[in-house]
C-alpha cells in the first residue's frame, strides 16, 4: 500500500489520470487559469519522508504531479508556480480524505497561501473532477 504523498502514491495518481481529459475550469476561475493552463505547487511539511514539494500542472484539461524534497529547493524561472500553498502533512491528509475542507484550513490559518488565489480555485475545481478517477488511491492509500 503506497503511503500518501510518496513516490509511489505520486505514479498512482498520474497513472489514474493518464489520458483522462478533464473539463476547463469554469467562467469564474480567473484570467491565470481560463485557459487551463496552470501551476499550483504546495509545500509540505513533516511529511513521512521529509519535506516536500509538490507540484500540481495542469494542461488543457490534463493533470500531473511531481514531488521533489523542499530541502534545497530553488524555482527556476520555467517553473514558479502561479499559486503555492504551505501547509503540514496532518493538514494536507485530512484535505485529501475530506476530513478538511479547503474553506475551513483557510479560515482556521492551517494553510498559507500565496500568488493567485483564483488559481487556487481553478485547481480545486480540477481536483474535484479527476476525484472519479483518483479514487482508486483510497483503498490503497496510507496516511
Amino acid at each position: 500500500m503506497p503511503r500518501f504523498l510518496t513516490p509511489d502514491w505520486v505514479t498512482g495518481f498520474n497513472a489514474a489520470l493518464e489520458g483522462v481529459v478533464l473539463p476547463l475550469p469554469g467562467p469564474g476561475a480567473g484570467l491565470a487559469a481560463a485557459d487551463g493552463h496552470f501551476t499550483v505547487a504546495q509545500e509540505v511539511r513533516g511529511a513521512p519522508d521529509g519535506d516536500l514539494r509538490l507540484v500540481l500542472r495542469a494542461n488543457g484539461g490534463a493533470l500531473t504531479l511531481e514531488a521533489d524534497p523542499l530541502e534545497g529547493h530553488v524555482d527556476r524561472p520555467d517553473e514558479v508556480a502561479d499559486v503555492t500553498i504551505a501547509l503540514g502533512y496532518e493538514d494536507a491528509a485530512a484535505l485529501a480524505t475530506g476530513a478538511l475542507s479547503p474553506a475551513e484550513a483557510l479560515n482556521a490559518g492551517r494553510i498559507r497561501v500565496r500568488g493567485d488565489l483564483s488559481v487556487l480555485a481553478a485547481g480545486q475545481e480540477l481536483l474535484v473532477a479527476a476525484r472519479e478517477h483518483t479514487r482508486v488511491l483510497d483503498a490503497d492509500t496510507t496516511y
